[in-house]
């Protein structure tokens, strides 16, 4: 699709929002299927945003064979098994678009599973725009963009709290489309600097 590029500053980017609507619920919460989903998925998010994709695969986290289902807009892609999922995440890391964190959302936990909306800004390095589809006039290859867009979520877990797979929604035509300045930009470093220790402290408590 074609976006224009905004002439508003790229919003501010907070790498410890990837837990935080979790965390919330996880303060509220009491019951012990519900947490266990919840802190599934808290792990998982910190797991796909600092590049440890493989770590969220693991029989401890996931299902052996996961179905994501990815609806943008009128295209629904389709990853069945656990090759396909880890063949999503693979090219996703690879090309630096894993850095994705939500501006606003909001969770609600079940026995079944997740539900929520969030607004997500992603870090795009501007050579991979048209990975995701995006086509803007002028886009520099070697600059970082932050892309906005929101996303609804349902995932279901089965009987272990194990996720059995995604339902993603993306709203095409809420995306914003923003050029970081060089000082503000966002790298796979400064996440994992921010999210391990919170890895860490979650692996040994």
């Amino acid at each position: 699709m074609s976006l224009a590029l905004s002439e508003q500053p790229a919003p501010k980017l907070d790498v410890l929002a990837v837990p935080r609507e979790a965390d919330r619920l996880l303060g509220v919460v009491t019951d012990e299927r519900q947490r266990a989903i919840l802190e599934n998925f808290r792990r998982h998010a910190m797991l796909e945003v600092t590049g440890r994709w493989p770590e969220i695969l693991v029989p401890e986290l996931t299902c052996s064979h996961p179905v994501y289902r990815v609806a943008e807009g009128t295209r629904t892609e389709v990853f069945d098994g656990y090759d396909a999922v880890a063949g999503f995440y693979r090219g996703m890391t690879d090309v630096g678009l894993n850095l994705i964190m939500p501006l606003v959302e909001r969770m609600a936990v079940a026995d079944w599973g997740l539900a929520f909306e969030s607004e997500l800004a992603h870090v795009v390095p501007g050579a991979a725009l048209p990975l995701l589809g995006v086509v803007v006039d002028g886009a520099d290859p070697a600059a970082t963009y932050v892309l906005t867009e929101r996303v609804a979520n349902i995932w279901p877990y089965d009987a272990d709290a194990k996720l059995l797979g995604e339902n993603v929604f993306i709203d095409v035509a809420s995306r914003n489309l923003y050029l970081v300045q060089p000082g503000d930009i966002i790298t796979a470093d400064d996440a994992r600097q921010a999210l391990e220790p919170l890895l860490d402290a979650a692996r040994t408590s």
